[in-house]
């Protein structure tokens, strides 16, 4: 199995370099949150301040070990998507995902949370925001893994989660069906 927590922990460093601000999305925030679970990508939700920061972050993973496009880089910046680092000695692929300018990603970013996740200092998703792109994520086709991993965020935090900030946004985010489906299928089981 490959061991995520070094190229994690180098491409931490760079964001940190850069003054990229970022947290640990997806898989990685459910499985703190909830039950781990394997994957070999890294989901990093990024805020630059500038186009030159995130096209200079990309170009210093141009190299022998890691694959890094700066043209895709600046894309993501341009576009508001994403963009990868590979680490082609493990395979381990790093998604970084600019931050949307909606109400909702302002407020997921705002909110993110000091963690120790790969083995160093990080922030991290909340467990609401977790569930609410879990399930937007859901919304979108990859519906099983994604109900799964809110449903275990649900179980593991149940007793401090928010949700009346879920609700606050779950019609926003159209997920207010998928939201009343998981907490069924929780109380049930």
């Amino acid at each position: 199995m490959l061991n995520p927590d070094e190229t994690a922990a180098l491409v931490l460093a760079a964001l940190d370099r850069f003054e990229i601000p970022h947290m640990v999305a997806g898989s990685h925030a459910s499985s703190y949150h909830g039950k781990p679970r394997s994957t070999n990508d890294i989901d990093l939700v990024i805020a630059p301040r500038t186009r030159r920061s995130l096209v200079e972050f990309a170009e210093a993973f141009v190299d022998e070990r890691f694959y890094a496009s700066a043209f895709a880089a600046d894309e993501a910046f341009r576009m508001r998507g994403m963009f990868n680092v590979i680490d082609t000695q493990t395979g381990v692929k790093v998604d970084l995902i600019l931050r949307k300018a909606r109400p909702f990603s302002e407020s997921e970013f705002a909110r993110r949370r000091p963690a120790r996740i790969f083995g160093i200092p990080v922030f991290v998703a909340t467990p609401e925001d977790t569930i609410l792109s879990k399930l937007e994520w859901a919304k979108l086709g990859e519906s099983e893994r994604q109900l799964r991993d809110v449903a275990s965020v649900l179980r593991m935090s149940a007793e401090t989660l928010d949700r009346a900030y879920i609700e606050r946004w779950a019609p926003e985010l159209g997920v207010s069906e998928l939201w009343e489906r998981v907490q069924r299928e929780a109380a049930a089981s």
